[in-house]
Formats: C-alpha cells, structure tokens, sequence
C-alpha cells in the first residue's frame, strides 16, 4: 500500500492533467531532489526505496511544501523481484504511470580487497544495486507505462565512461539497456533516455570518503569550477520526462561541468 493518499486528477492551480511518477531512491540527494521539483510542477509522485524513515521523512517534507497530496512513498528492496512485483502492484492500482526514473544505486563496493573472491563480491553488488534496482521496476512498469506519452529516465554516472571497474561497468550496462528500451517502447511513443551526472554535491553518495581534498580534486577537474547540485540533475530528468523531449530518445546526457567533454 502507497503511504499516503494521492489526491484525484486534475490540480487546482493549474487546471492540466496530473501525471503520475515514480522516482526509485526518492528518499535523498538527487533522487529526492527529483521527487521535489515533479511534486513542485504539480504532478503525483511516489518514492521508493529501502529506508521507511528516510522514505516518510522526505514525504512528509515535500507535502509540507506541496501538499500532503503530491507524494507518497513505498518501501521495497529493488534488487529482489518479489518485492518489486508488490511494489509496482500498489502503484498499478491507481492507474497508468507516465515517468519513471530509475535513481536507486550508487557505489556499494568499496573494498580494495584483490582476491578473486573479492573481485567477483565487488562486482555482484555494484551489479545488484544498480543495474538490477533499474531493470526489475522498469520492466515490471513497463505493462502500466502510459501509451503514448510515457516516459522512461535512468540515472547513471559518468563513471561509465571513466571507471572505476564495478561500479562504471555497472552504469555503463545501463546505457546498453536504455538502448534496447528506445527501440522496444518507442512504437508505443514511449521514450528511453539516461541521465550521467559528473560530481554532485549536497548528496550522501561519497559519504566519509567527501574530504576537504576530495572534494577539491573532482572540483578541479571540472570546467565551471563547481559541484553539480541535485537540483541541476533533477531539471534535467524533468526535461527528459517532458512532452518538449518526445523527439528524444535512446540518449545519454552527461552532465558534469565539462569534466568529459564530447560526449
């Protein structure tokens, strides 16, 4: 069951038709920031993740701001397809989605461990987390996706073009599958894109590892001088989900300050 009730249709203020998005990993840095900006444009938003407390705080922040209508959350593992299966039920009970946006993930092997062993665990998590978090619920919406006028967007990273190993591979094994979801739903007028950020701060994505000099060293390599903010990703889904991209599809957008150019 979605934690809190969706109001019904169409929004008072501005009289348009509410869609209805589902944001994975809703619960902080970019993904809450696109939670944010979808319930701000007046739509209906449902995040999703592991973390109930994390989950409900950040609904409960953005309907102070928007309306306790606009957000609603679900908790489930997306790594595990029971849990999606109960997940994209509740959601598919309220009717046709129009966006999803895949941002559960993030580089959960660390380890230098250089044991095959090693090795092979560092790659199966980073796999799990983000590849199958992506698959498992945008094939399971894929059924509930309005037609035409859905919107596919996954998050990956500009590691997929830069390393490091696990958890770039990972990102850039989302790249193939946006690819094949451009060409499967694009005869239903559905389109398929990724968004690739560089470095972002204001995210709890580097957690201890954010120093002073790390922060300093992805700065420095970018061209603007500055972190990304959420908020700049979040406008990017936002274009991306429109009806002003409908031409556009099977693309990866990099944003990162010109750390890669020419991509």
């Amino acid at each position: 069951m979605i934690h809190s009730a969706y109001a019904d249709g169409v929004t008072a203020a501005s009289g348009k038709q509410q869609r209805r998005v589902v944001v994975s990993g809703g619960g902080t840095g970019i993904g809450k920031a696109t939670a944010a900006a979808f319930a701000a444009d007046g739509e209906q938003v449902v995040i999703l993740g592991r973390r109930e407390e994390v989950l409900g705080a950040t609904a409960d922040e953005i309907g102070a701001r928007y309306g306790k209508d606009a957000i609603g959350y679900l908790v489930a593992d997306l790594t595990e397809p029971e849990q999606v299966r109960r997940a994209v039920a509740s959601v598919a009970e309220d009717g046709p989605v129009d966006v999803v946006v895949t941002n559960a993930g993030g580089n959960v092997a660390f380890s230098t461990e250089d044991t095959l062993e090693g090795i092979a665990d560092g790659y199966r998590r980073n796999f799990a987390a983000n590849v199958l978090t992506a698959v498992l619920l945008t094939e399971a919406l894929v059924p509930h996706l309005r037609r035409p006028g859905g919107r596919v967007v996954h998050l990956s990273s500009i590691a997929a073009v830069r390393g490091p190993g696990s958890y770039g591979g990972a990102k850039a094994a989302l790249h193939a599958y946006t690819y094949e979801l451009a060409a499967r739903l694009g005869p239903d007028g559905i389109t398929a894109n990724a968004v690739a950020p560089g470095f972002v701060g204001e995210t709890e994505f580097f957690g201890d590892r954010a120093t002073p000099e790390f922060v300093a060293s992805r700065v420095d390599a970018t061209l603007t001088g500055r972190p990304g903010r959420p908020e700049e990703i979040a406008a990017a889904i936002q274009y991306l989900a429109s009806p002003a991209a409908a031409y556009l599809t099977g693309q990866i957008l990099h944003i990162n300050g010109g750390t890669v150019l020419g991509r």
